[in-house]
């Protein structure tokens, strides 16, 4: 745009390297004044002597600084080659002219009834922006020894499903399912000398139910059939404790499915167990890790890239929450659910019918923390510190985004931004949540609405990606806490587990060594740009640290008087985004 009045001076010229980068400063004069500044056009053109040379070029931004002295800011924050142009408007983002969209993202169906998913097919066809530019190396937090010491007590078998890997599927359990018909007499000696199971369902009952997995087949590994369950686990909360009482295999009650109890035989009742950490994996792995958070978050990136251009107030907050996750996806489909990736091998045949069934019951209301957690009943269960980290970090977030979003937006401005209700209207419809049933917003009309989903979506990316991430290899390390395939049928009958056929259920070596090694892969933490310029949101930045500051210190003290603390949603532990 400005090609004939500018001229470049390499007076503030500076190179360097960056993370094995050559960093250079450029700087631009113009010889007239060409009045109000609306955009800049930038285009990379290689040198004659250098045409055989086929360089990416990232723009971090463009500053400008008019004859009165004011500065503008052009953020840009992408690759671009010798053949593309790239278009800029200042960051107060302006209405005075179109704005610059990408148009380099294009929508994929991976499986029919599944979210949809980027259209490429290895990271090369990505664009050069949302690829992984270099690694970070993060310390692990361990818990590995704890786990192999203490995976048999029921005490440890409680107190993961509120804090380990999987802490979104249990809920109160106010009445008995018909499908699982336990009874006083068979839990009389776990509770309270005085009480009953239907006294106990006021508030201290839990259930959880994989009825996903209903008449789902293993695959065979080694030419092996393996098999999985559909459990359901009762269990009973007291004195700060959360502890098992009742685990049926299957979802159709009768004689050869019978009620496992704390009673029955040591071998009995820890293959049971087994059973229900194994449906822990499937649903853990490929619903509330996978679908909840990947797939979810590849819609939000893909939809924010097509829709909201670089200018915009939102493109700029969401950017960080976007990092990677295109190209840690593609690589997820190429070498982990593929029809030949690791899920193939060592997990379930049927896992796509298991992801599509997740999807068709995902709601807008269980994405967001407090809805989910009074939706579940669990509120006041003691000791439930994914519940207590997770509010914490959710409300610190709402905190900022509203004010990000009220700095920018009136009620009146959003139910009029085209931009944003296209943006929203792609997500709906990618995430296949455009039905009534799953409660998605349609559209937004107030500030409350906008910054209740966009903290949605940072927390989905980020707190709640930690964690169900980042302890794979903490709780998983130990194959029989978490094993992803089991080698004999669920027992059909009580007093038939020995020692040796529960050795023999477990997975193979082969098979444990592959699925060590992709927990402990996917536990690693991944490796900011400015991009506001305006004083409130610099502000709302500044007091969004001193908060996480905060919570961090919180957290700390809590953790040193605790036998296992829990870390998964101490902000340090956080990333941005979906980038491993």
């Amino acid at each position: 745009m400005l090609e004939g009045l500018c001229e470049t001076s390499t007076k503030s010229v500076t190179r360097g390297s960056q993370n094995g980068l050559i960093v250079q400063n450029f700087t631009v004069e113009c010889k007239v004044n060409i009045g109000k500044l609306l955009l800049v056009e930038l285009e990379a053109k290689s040198p004659s002597f250098m045409t055989f040379i086929d360089d990416d070029w990232f723009c971090s931004k463009i500053t400008v600084t008019t004859p009165q002295g004011a500065c503008m800011l052009f953020p840009c924050h992408s690759w671009m080659s010798c053949e593309k142009k790239l278009i800029l408007r200042d960051s107060v983002a302006s209405d005075s002219f179109m704005c610059y969209v990408f148009t380099f993202y294009r929508w994929s169906i991976f499986s029919p009834g599944l979210p949809h998913v980027v259209l490429a097919e290895s990271p090369n066809e990505l664009p050069p922006e949302v690829r992984f530019s270099f690694t970070k190396e993060k310390e692990l937090l361990f818990t590995k020894e704890y786990v192999q010491k203490n995976w048999r007590k029921d005490e440890f078998f409680g107190y993961q499903f509120l804090n380990g890997l999987n802490p979104m599927i249990i809920k109160r359990c106010s009445k008995l399912p018909e499908k699982f018909p336990v009874t006083n007499e068979m839990v009389r000696g776990f509770l309270p000398d005085t009480s009953t199971l239907e006294s106990e369902m006021k508030g201290n009952i839990f259930i959880c139910d994989y009825e996903r997995l209903r008449d789902l087949e293993g695959n065979e590994i080694n030419k092996k059939k393996q098999y999985l369950a559909a459990p359901l686990c009762l269990l009973f909360s007291s004195q700060g404790k959360l502890m098992p009482i009742a685990i049926q295999l299957n979802q159709q009650p009768g004689r050869g499915n019978p009620i496992f109890l704390p009673s029955d035989s040591e071998t009995d009742w820890l293959l049971a167990k087994i059973f229900v950490r194994n449906a822990e994996f499937c649903e853990h792995e490929l619903n509330f890790h996978l679908l909840r958070t990947h797939l979810i978050g590849e819609v939000f990136t893909v939809a924010t890239m097509r829709n909201l251009p670089s200018c915009h107030p939102l493109f700029k907050l969401l950017l960080p929450h976007t990092r990677y996750t295109l190209q840690i996806n593609v690589m997820a489909r190429n070498r982990l659910i593929s029809v030949d990736g690791y899920f193939a091998k060592v997990h379930i045949f049927s896992m796509t019918i298991l992801m599509k069934r997740a999807a068709s019951s995902l709601t807008y209301s269980s994405l967001c923390l407090p809805d989910d957690i009074k939706e579940r009943g669990l509120e006041k269960i003691p000791n439930y510190y994914y519940r207590d980290d997770g509010l914490e970090l959710w409300n610190i977030m709402y905190k900022f985004v509203f004010g990000f979003v009220s700095h920018y937006y009136s009620d009146q401005d959003i139910q009029e931004d085209k931009e944003l209700h296209a943006w929203l209207t792609e997500m709906r419809e990618n995430t296949l949540l455009d039905n009534s049933e799953a409660g998605f917003p349609e559209s937004f009309y107030t500030v409350k609405e906008l910054a209740k989903f966009v903290t949605m979506m940072i927390f989905s990316v980020s707190a709640q990606h930690a964690a169900v991430n980042n302890g794979q290899f903490d709780f998983g390390g130990w194959m029989p806490n978490f094993p992803s395939s089991l080698r004999c049928p669920p027992p059909s009958r009580k007093g038939s587990t020995t020692k040796d056929s529960l050795l023999a259920t477990l997975p193979d070596i082969r098979t444990t060594v592959h699925a060590l090694a992709v927990g402990y892969m996917l536990s690693q933490g991944s490796s900011d740009r400015e991009l506001f310029s305006e004083e409130v949101p610099l502000k709302l930045i500044a007091q969004f640290k001193n908060d996480l500051q905060d919570l961090e210190k919180k957290i700390d003290a809590r953790n040193k008087k605790l036998d296992l603390p829990y870390t998964y949603l101490n902000p340090r532990n956080v990333e941005n985004s979906v980038a491993i």
